[in-house]
């Protein structure tokens, strides 16, 4: 139970590290052009200290739910003094206004990339898509009636190896059996436990798609009762001999290259996630009144920071690393959403501003000037108000009927 709570607070821990992170990159980039920035804090409500360098005051607040960084003149609406009124940040150039305002995605990104990054170098990635690679073709297979039996590595004189004699090797990925695609080894496993004898399979290697005929053996296993899942019964099934990679593993060089294309798999599916959300909320609030919880449904820092203590629990820092670099992208990613009081909000408003500006010079008249935010609170309340209660029940659920990865 300690190491849970402690698994628990470092999680919660990381994530308010990160929301830190986020408003020091605001913070730097607006230093960075000559803006004023008159506060930097951590946390919400009382101040349990502060202290003054410079132009800006920095500190620390009771509640570490949060953190803001206070630039004058953020828009129009904001009060600011005769001496602040230059380095209001609403009268600086476009392009310097959307930086500063993606600096805290985009620190969001930097922390993710790193974190995979030390993952990469220590202890491997994980086959986030299950791609069927190839990480070790076995010199046999054979009956095996028990577990122990199903991992003794010693081979019977004469026992088959389908894969080795077929020609599959190690670093090969299987991309079809019996003429079925199959992107994930999950998709491999699926196809080969039906079939005996020849069978068709395409492999890539090096960039290039080769057929290959393999004599799938029929082999007995022990296997879960799906009827009672206590015990194990013995079933017929297909096997050529192969084990397929979970964890991409690196050296400090090579990770480098690996984690960009790891994090560029892994934006595309947060992305794709993303877009999935409002389709999985009415499953949220089923498990709240007692459906079973879909682990794909989306969780709050609450659900999240659980199931990092949970890894931390039983071992599985992969996990809880993973985790913690995925909160950074999905939360970079979100942030970037075209809708106030994000900062994509605040930056589509600012190429609105750009936009329009072009189009009244190219009819011959003057600048129209800062945005009017008042106009724009009705649809801000909204969006508010819709995000509180999407915070508000994924908390719930994550509390009432939580995601678990342990039973």
């Amino acid at each position: 139970m300690l190491v849970y709570i402690l698994g628990v607070a470092a999680f919660a821990l990381g994530i308010c590290i990160s929301v830190a992170l986020h408003e020091a990159g605001h913070m730097v980039a607006a230093k960075s052009f000559g803006m004023k920035v008159r506060r930097y804090f951590v946390g919400f409500g009382p101040t349990v200290f502060s202290f003054r360098r410079g132009e800006t005051e920095y500190g620390l607040k009771w509640l570490p739910f949060g953190g803001f960084c206070d630039i004058a003149g953020m828009t129009a609406l904001d009060e600011v003094t005769d001496d602040e009124r230059p380095r209001a940040m609403y009268r600086f150039k476009t392009w310097k206004r959307t930086v500063v305002m993606a600096a805290g995605s985009f620190t969001h990104f930097v922390l993710g990339f790193v974190v995979l990054y030390l993952m990469a170098a220590t202890m491997g990635l994980p086959n986030l898509f299950g791609t069927p690679e190839i990480s070790q073709v076995s010199p046999c297979v054979q009956d095996a009636r028990t577990n122990q039996q199903y991992t003794n590595p010693n081979c019977e004189p004469g026992a088959p190896a389908p894969a080795r004699d077929g020609g599959i090797r190690q670093g090969d990925v299987i991309v079809s059996v019996n003429g079925e695609e199959t992107p994930t080894y999950t998709d491999v496993v699926a196809e080969v436990q039906n079939l005996s004898g020849p069978t068709d399979f395409r492999v890539e290697r090096g960039g290039e798609v080769i057929p290959l005929t393999v004599d799938v053996e029929k082999v007995t296993r022990p296997v879960t009762d799906p009827d009672n899942p206590e015990t194990r019964k013995l079933v017929d099934i297909g096997s050529i001999g192969v084990t397929f990679t979970n964890r991409w593993e690196y050296d400090a060089v090579g990770a480098i290259g690996g984690t960009a294309a790891f994090t560029g798999d892994l934006v595309v599916e947060t992305w794709n996630r993303l877009l999935e959300l409002p389709e999985r909320v009415p499953a949220v609030v089923e498990s709240i009144f007692g459906a079973e919880r879909d682990p794909n449904t989306p969780i709050s820092v609450v659900g999240a920071s659980r199931i990092g203590g949970e890894a931390a629990q039983e071992g599985l820092w992969e996990l809880f690393f993973f985790l913690l670099a995925s909160l950074n992208f999905f939360v970079g990613i979100f942030n970037l959403l075209p809708l106030l009081p994000l900062d994509g909000g605040h930056i589509a408003v600012t190429w609105y501003e750009r936009v329009r500006d072009w189009l009244r010079k190219l009819r011959g008249k003057s600048a129209a000037g800062p945005v009017d935010y008042t106009k724009l609170n009705a649809v801000t309340m909204v969006i508010i108000v819709v995000g509180g209660a999407f915070v508000l029940l994924t908390i719930t659920a994550d509390i009432v009927n939580p995601i678990t990865i342990t039973d």
